[in-house]
């Protein structure tokens, strides 16, 4: 394959509560999931504190450098929600409470018989010309401003507004993964691997030991976006193994 896109992406996960270990971050893996089947490479996830020059710097330095740009968090109700804020600054455009997403949030609340007080009135925040992304589970929506999509950081809502995301963005030529077990040790195999990578630089070359109290051995994943580059890596990661268990005395 001579023709492979490549379409990249970065993640910036917003809150306090995130980086002192309060609330446990469910999105990143969600995300690198969701876009890796679709052909998109999550390169690079940060994590920022609720502070608008930590977050103006962050998407101003992701979004020029990525194809695709998702954040997490800070768009709910409260004072230290200053997501949209924080985006608008960065894309010089003024925050306003949008039109429509005042709309869809006043005939929610009025159907709950709820008050749509000020507090709630700041979930339709947004940069001006933002465009919705769709929340289907509490109505609140995010947006899209750029190539920067900014979700909630609560689980349910952020995986229900990126699957109704997924099938607007431009995508690439998807990886292919392989995972080839071998019994021995990253130890007994470090030096033949990086000889196996040298000889195949189109694909990635992962190992990851394993200990079941007694032995370690290694999965070794390759990934590649033609399978057969992929074909090619694995067999020579099977004629390796077998040239260490020659060595060995067929262990």
């Amino acid at each position: 394959m001579t023709n492979a896109t490549i379409v990249t992406a970065a993640m910036l996960a917003i809150g306090d509560e995130l980086l002192s270990g309060r609330t446990k971050d469910k999105n990143i893996g969600h995300l690198a999931d969701a876009l890796t089947m679709i052909g998109i490479d999550l390169r690079e996830v940060r994590i920022v504190a609720d502070d608008e020059e930590a977050i103006v710097e962050a998407v101003n330095a992701l979004r020029v450098r990525y194809d695709h740009v998702f954040t997490s968090g800070g768009i709910g109700p409260t004072h230290d929600d200053i997501t949209a804020d924080a985006i608008s600054r960065a894309f010089g455009l003024e925050c306003i409470h949008d039109p429509k997403a005042m709309d869809l949030l006043g005939q929610m609340y009025a159907r709950r018989g709820i008050e749509f007080t000020e507090a709630r009135k700041r979930m339709a925040r947004m940069p001006a010309g933002a465009e919705h992304i769709a929340n289907p589970v509490s109505t609140a929506p995010g947006f899209r401003i750029g190539n920067v999509y900014v979700m909630a950081g609560v689980p349910q809502v952020f995986q229900a507004m990126l699957d109704g995301l997924l099938p607007s963005l431009a995508t690439g030529t998807p990886i292919h993964s392989r995972t080839v077990r071998s019994p021995y040790g990253e130890g007994d195999i470090g030096v033949a691997l990086a000889e196996v990578q040298k000889n195949h630089p189109e694909t990635s070359i992962g190992s990851y030991p394993k200990f079941d109290g007694n032995s370690f051995s290694t999965e070794i994943v390759i990934r590649a976006r033609d399978a057969s580059r992929l074909d090619a890596a694995e067999a020579e990661l099977a004629a390796m193994i077998e040239a260490i268990a020659r060595a060995r005395g067929g262990e």
